[in-house]
């Protein structure tokens, strides 16, 4: 009777154990074509459930894991790439000036004792400005694997936005006026000197820095380079606007990416490493580089920044009156 009443059971047991052995059977023989795949196309496995049993969660679970996966290894291959292509760009930028200085001193070199005084001087004016073309791809360099390896933090102060604009519209005015190229600093409408964000302002300067030496480098003799600030939308926004050579619609998509020199594109274009810096301080700050242009007509590159608190500017009203 034992034996008789056992033998259902048993091949009752049997056939549960045989089920899930043969689901589990399918999710491992799963896992073994994803590892032979390399983990470069999502795994799919038969009877997949997020809102199923135990076995259909557990292969939802590795689907959705195998996906984030290729992801990830999808991402690092598209990084190692443009890595790659950033060494290949950086190389032709170091080669050029380099094979130019060095020409410049060998030839002072053989040479020496026989050349004019104003030639030779020439020359070695050119020699270093090519150095300090050197230095200035290294620094970019620097600061660029700095800002993307997370080592540089912003560290948010209160400042005024116009108080920056004119400071660094100081900065490049003699460099302006040697080129005859007006620059201003101007604010929006019934904003002049309210405005003030709450970031990084040694950060943001440079951010001015590199945009204005850009407009200054494609604005022709007679233009005009600005320095626009105010608010909009809850955020503080500066601009550098310019009314030179403009940038080519085809060519606005990578002027502010690290891999694709925009500048190689068209002759005056815009790109390079300085664009790539000042985007990447800007996002650090929560914010985003933008730039319109019309080829032939200028263009303006803007951004915006947190703003201080009402509560903070409010309180700094009152100790100014109070002073």
């Amino acid at each position: 009777m034992l034996f008789v009443g056992a033998a259902p059971a048993a091949l009752a047991a049997l056939g549960i154990y045989w089920r899930f052995s043969r689901r589990l059977r399918r999710l491992a023989d799963a896992l073994e074509a994803g590892a032979q795949l390399g983990c470069r196309q999502p795994l799919r496995v038969a009877g997949a459930d997020a809102h199923g049993d135990e076995i259909q969660r557990l292969s939802a679970h590795v689907e959705r894991m195998s996906g984030r996966i290729g992801e990830q290894v999808a991402e690092l291959e598209r990084s190692a790439s443009r890595r790659r292509e950033l060494l290949a760009n950086v190389s032709h930028d170091l080669r050029t000036p380099l094979a130019s200085m060095q020409g410049y001193l060998e030839l002072l070199l053989l040479r020496h004792g026989s050349l004019p005084v104003e030639e030779e001087r020439n020359y070695l004016e050119i020699a270093v400005r090519h150095s300090e073309r050197l230095g200035r791809l290294v620094d970019d360099l620097f600061a660029l694997s700095q800002l993307e390896g997370d080592e540089a933090r912003p560290q948010p102060e209160a400042f005024s936005l116009a108080e920056l604009a004119q400071d660094v519209a100081q900065k490049f005015a003699l460099d302006a006026q040697r080129r005859g190229i007006v620059l201003r600093a101007l604010a929006g409408d019934g904003q002049a000197g309210g405005v003030r964000a709450l970031a990084d302002i040694g950060m943001v300067e440079r951010v001015l820095e590199n945009l204005l030496d850009n407009a200054l480098r494609h604005t022709p003799p007679g233009g005009t380079v600005s320095i626009e600030f105010g608010r909009d939308a809850g955020r503080a926004r500066m601009a550098v606007r310019d009314t030179g050579c403009g940038i080519a619609a085809d060519a606005l998509p990578g002027i502010f990416e690290r891999y694709d020199h925009a500048d190689r594109a068209l002759p005056g274009g815009r790109g390079g490493l300085g664009l790539a810096i000042a985007r990447r301080i800007v996002r650090l700050h929560g914010g985003e580089l933008a730039a319109t242009s019309v080829e032939g007509a200028g263009a303006c590159l803007s951004f915006d920044l947190p703003l201080v608190p009402a509560e903070a500017s409010a309180q700094r009203i009152t100790e100014e009156v109070v002073q």
